[in-house]
């Protein structure tokens, strides 16, 4: 006997909006609120980028003055941005995304136009310059409408309380009952309708937010598929280290402790025929077996330093910058001890980048900053060498960007030829 399967209880239709219920609900006036605001807001953005914009382009032919000014009100819009986001979380419920700034550069002419051409930078700078015509907009129409129904409901009261000159009050005509009641009656209407106007204009204002201050389309599926090639590139970073480590530990200290154990071989055959002479042969052994000990430190310190778990990531950047051919102002100003993972990353980012600057710049004197700012760690490290360095033409570099990509970090180089070579780091530590 088969079973049918029950009948679908069905879906009750949604009903019309109340427009009693709409009118006294609190997301309406707090939308009301939201678009009254709207004006306020909009003559805060347009006039800081409308000013930030014109002064840039003012100053650009003197002696490009006008790049550090584009740069601030780059990031004085990213903030304003930030509270027009918080605007919609607290009186609307609305949690807008964000597209995140592009990181920083020492070398303010290529920041300047890295920010000129950020799509998130762009579409931010046009919401705030169309903040003012729209907030007029909405702010006019909500008040012309919501003071239009409250003047038009009270007119028949007050008329009945104030004296009239000539039946006319405010210089409207309420003489007679009739024009009071079609005002009264005109002024509800409107006010149970503004519920609907105020719901429909708050979707056109929600729809520009997230349009211009949201995520930018597209932003995610690119970030997937960079996240996709990383993951690759780490795997194979990962399995080529541990083949490293392998040929290490057979071509170093398994045939350190081969040669030590063939010495101490040869001491206990000498020493059953001449058991004074083997003082040479032991001096040997000891010998080896410390260095057999060294390169065993050095490995282990390679894979994860002592230091770093025990003391932390500034103690660990002193170490590196001590062991450094090259002399290395270190500055850590580190109120908080990163997850672990990110100390790691941040030690092994460092001690690549300082072994590159050893090997390949030919500098004088290298510099390590690192600090702990807004749940980010910053790392950059700076050297006076000849520069020209460049991640897509070396596996050092590249194999740092994908260690650092690897927990959504970002890395950017700027290395012109002659140097300086400045490498930025930024980890989340969220």
């Amino acid at each position: 006997m088969l079973l049918q399967p029950a009948p679908a209880a069905p879906r009750e239709r949604a009903g019309p909006v109340d427009p009693l219920r709409a009118l006294v609900a609190p997301s309406t006036w707090l939308a009301t609120a939201h678009l009254l605001l709207d004006v306020a807001f909009g003559v805060a953005t347009f006039t800081v980028m409308a000013t930030g914009l014109v002064w840039s382009v003012l100053l650009l032919p003197f002696a490009l003055l006008g790049i550090p000014v584009w740069i601030l009100t780059a990031w004085v819009s990213t903030a304003l941005a930030g509270l027009e986001r918080a605007r919609y979380r607290t009186l609307l419920g609305v949690d807008i995304g964000t597209q995140p700034m592009p990181p920083g550069n020492r070398n303010l002419l290529r920041y300047g136009g890295t920010l000129l051409r950020d799509p998130g930078v762009r579409r931010r700078a046009v919401h705030q310059l169309l903040a003012l015509p729209l907030g007029v907009l909405t702010s006019t129409v909500v008040y012309t409408m919501l003071s239009g129904a409250v003047t038009m409901l009270a007119l028949p009261l007050l008329a009945a309380v104030l004296p009239t000159e000539n039946g006319t009050l405010f210089g409207i005509s309420v003489a007679s009952t009739p024009t009071r009641g079609l005002l009264a009656g005109a002024g509800l209407i409107l006010l149970l309708v503004a519920p609907t106007v105020i719901s429909g204009l708050v979707r056109l204002d929600i729809m520009t937010a997230r349009t211009l201050l949201g995520p930018v389309p597209g932003a995610l599926a690119e970030r997937v598929d960079e996240l996709e090639r990383s993951r690759a590139r780490v795997v194979d970073s990962v399995e080529a280290e541990r083949r490293r480590i392998e040929r290490d530990l057979h071509d170093g200290t398994q045939q350190q402790l081969v040669s030590l154990g063939m010495t101490l071989g040869r001491a206990r055959a000498r020493y059953r025929q001449d058991p004074g002479a083997i003082g040479e042969l032991l001096d040997d052994a000891h010998q080896q077996a410390k260095d057999a000990v060294t390169e065993l430190r050095g490995l282990i310190r390679g894979l994860h330093p002592p230091v770093l778990s025990d003391r932390g990531l500034d103690a660990a950047l002193s170490a590196i910058a001590a062991r450094c051919p090259v002399p290395v102002d270190l500055a850590a100003e580190l109120d908080a001890r990163p997850p672990a993972t990110i100390e790691a990353i941040g030690y092994f980012v460092v001690a690549e980048a300082l072994t590159n600057v050893a090997r390949h710049s030919r500098a004088a004197r290298a510099s390590v900053t690192a600090r702990h700012d807004d749940d980010t760690l910053w790392i950059t490290i700076s050297d006076n060498g000849v520069g020209g360095a460049d991640p897509e033409r070396g596996t050092g570099l590249q194999g740092l960007a994908d260690r650092v990509s690897g927990v959504d970090g970002q890395l950017s180089v700027d290395s012109p030829v002659g140097g300086p070579t400045v490498l930025t780091v930024a980890l989340p530590c969220r």
